[in-house]
């Protein structure tokens, strides 16, 4: 018996639990094929992120290519050119030069 089938008997047999259904249906798809597959996304970049160590060359969210110098608590000490450094939040590292140049 397909889901189709399913949902069909269930709105011709009783109105009021059907449009219930209708909508636990609709919240169970949105979960499954939008929530779900960008929490593991955000998942894999904070390992990601949490994996760099100084040293390490990465790309910012603005697109600034650097050399990690120093990593605090909330921020990164990044050098850009020599002798020139910046300091960013941790959350806008994007990614790694290596990772970057793999997709």
């Amino acid at each position: 018996m397909s889901l189709l089938t399913i949902l069909l008997q269930a709105a011709a047999g009783n109105q009021q639990w059907s449009g219930i259904l209708m909508m636990v249906i609709i919240v169970a798809i949105f979960y499954f094929f939008m929530i779900r597959p960008q929490q593991k996304k955000q998942k894999e970049i904070q390992k990601a992120r949490e994996a760099l160590k100084t040293g390490d060359k990465v790309i910012t969210a603005g697109g600034i290519y650097g050399k990690i110098r120093e990593i605090g608590d909330t921020y990164m000490l990044i050098e850009i050119a020599d002798g020139v450094r910046i300091r960013i939040d941790k959350t806008s590292v994007f990614a790694s030069i290596e990772d970057a140049q793999q997709k």
